[in-house]
């Protein structure tokens, strides 16, 4: 049923880049800690940069808990299901690091992701996950569903920030600096935005 990978290549690496949808798992060290578990959307927004190592942005939102707990610990874990077609769940289990927009390799990871204008969904960070191992399993129970298209809500309301405003919006939420359970979060204020190109 289930098989572990060496790498992410070949079928797997389709698999996963096909994807219109998956998930982050995160958690603190202590274990009365608050569990992090998040969808991530939009189309072009994860890279698979090597046979190790994967990548997504990481946008606006109202908490920071994937941000805090890697900074805390690095333990992270993605996961991609069938939604269509054969049936099959894969995972990714690693150290993750939130690669911020003052970081010199910003620009660089930024450039991965041709598809996206960082200024229209208030982009914080990429999030590079080096995976440690690599896994999937049959996914009998996932459902079938249709993905039809990406929603633009969330292009369209942050498309009006700026890295001031921006940076207002972040200080006003309660777990954006600290998480849930008072991890340092997201460094605030906000860098500005790097140029493009």
């Amino acid at each position: 049923m289930g098989k572990t990978h060496a790498r992410i290549d070949g079928r797997l690496r389709t698999f996963i880049e096909e994807q219109p949808l998956f998930f982050t798992a995160t958690a603190p060290l202590a274990g009365d800690g608050t569990v992090n578990l998040s969808p991530k959307g939009l189309k072009g927004c994860l890279a698979v940069l090597d046979d190790l190592t994967v990548a997504y942005l990481d946008f606006a939102g109202s908490n920071a808990e994937t941000i805090s707990h890697l900074r805390e610990n690095g333990r992270i874990t993605l996961m991609w299901c069938a939604f269509q077609g054969p049936p099959n769940i894969v995972r990714v289990h690693g150290r993750g690091e939130p690669v911020l927009r003052d970081d010199p390799r910003f620009p660089g990871l930024l450039a991965r992701f041709p598809d996206i204008d960082p200024a229209q969904h208030g982009l914080r960070a990429v999030i590079v996950v080096r995976a440690e191992l690599i896994r999937d399993t049959c996914g009998y129970a996932v459902p079938f569903m249709t993905y039809d298209e990406d929603r633009d809500l969330h292009a369209r309301r942050f498309a009006r920030e700026d890295d001031t405003s921006l940076s207002r919006y972040f200080e006003g939420k309660e777990h954006i600096a600290t998480s849930i359970d008072g991890l340092p979060g997201l460094p605030l204020p906000l860098p500005p935005t790097p140029p493009a190109g």
